[in-house]
């Protein structure tokens, strides 16, 4: 007796993985409930959120580019002898001032501010403290003066 499996019918269907009958198996959420976005896409939404609402109070910021980035990275060795970011403690928002044509930038790290965060909750209102003090950082003025409200939720 022989193991030998025979050969496939060139015109048979190649077997899938559907298991009783069901079907193959589709997306869990559609594309317009909130379960189905990411974290990173949920956290560029309240970062945009936050932009927008600092934007109708100060039309200014119009100009300003809002990004993310997952984490920071390490600054490049200041000309005075340090050596950038000092690794005793991460940033949550950083600001790159304007350079030539590209406009000033304010950036939320996200990472940092998702580790530091428990509840959704918690998570926005941080990344509002973070935009509204880096904001406050590049108009020259006080977080409150930006935000009436910040540090009282």
């Amino acid at each position: 007796m022989s193991n030998a499996v025979p050969p496939r019918r060139p015109d048979a269907r190649p077997r899938h993985r559907d298991r009783h009958g069901r079907g193959m198996r589709g997306p869990l959420a559609p594309p317009q409930v909130p379960l189905s976005a990411s974290r990173a896409e949920t956290f560029d939404d309240l970062v945009r959120d936050s932009a927008e609402r600092l934007e109708r109070q100060w039309p200014q910021l119009s100009a300003v580019d809002f990004a993310v980035l997952e984490v920071p990275g390490l600054a490049p060795a200041e000309p005075g002898g340090g050596d950038g970011w000092d690794g005793r403690s991460v940033p949550l928002g950083g600001l790159v001032p304007a350079l030539g044509d590209r406009p000033d930038c304010v950036i939320v790290y996200r990472r940092p501010v998702e580790l530091r965060a428990k509840s959704r909750e918690e998570r926005a209102l941080l990344v509002h403290e973070v935009v509204v003090e880096q904001v406050a950082e590049l108009l020259g003025l006080s977080p409150e003066s930006v935000d009436p409200r910040y540090g009282q939720d």
